[in-house]
């Protein structure tokens, strides 16, 4: 048996092949760009979305809002900078607190809850 002969025979089938593949070089990426889109309606636009809320969260806080850091501290804005928020967690102990580490804004003016 002649194996030559079949690689040949393979090799030109696969040149006629690749000429008639070569048209549908944008049909190969499809699936590529099916995916990149799903990504960025699944994961990539909801994230920016959330962060350009929680900027604006960030941006509107208030003396006595009260809010709960990334730690898991709750407590009442006693003071603000543009960098540093101060929390008052309970009577007379106070915190700094990078702006960027408050996580969620629980209430506007009220007392925390105990």
């Amino acid at each position: 048996m002649d194996l030559t002969g079949i690689a040949y025979a393979m090799g030109t089938t696969g040149q006629g092949g690749a000429a008639e593949g070569a048209g549908g070089g944008l049909a190969a990426f499809a699936p590529l760009i099916i995916m990149v889109a799903i990504f960025y309606f699944l994961l990539i636009r909801p994230q920016q979305k959330k962060q350009k809320e929680h900027r604006a969260m960030l941006g509107n806080l208030k003396k006595d809002d009260v809010v709960l850091t990334q730690g898991g501290l709750q407590g009442k804005i006693t003071g603000l900078t543009d960098t540093v928020a101060t929390i008052e967690i309970a009577d007379k102990v106070r915190v700094k607190v990078h702006r960027g580490y408050i996580a969620a804004l629980i209430s506007k003016g009220e007392t925390p809850a105990e």
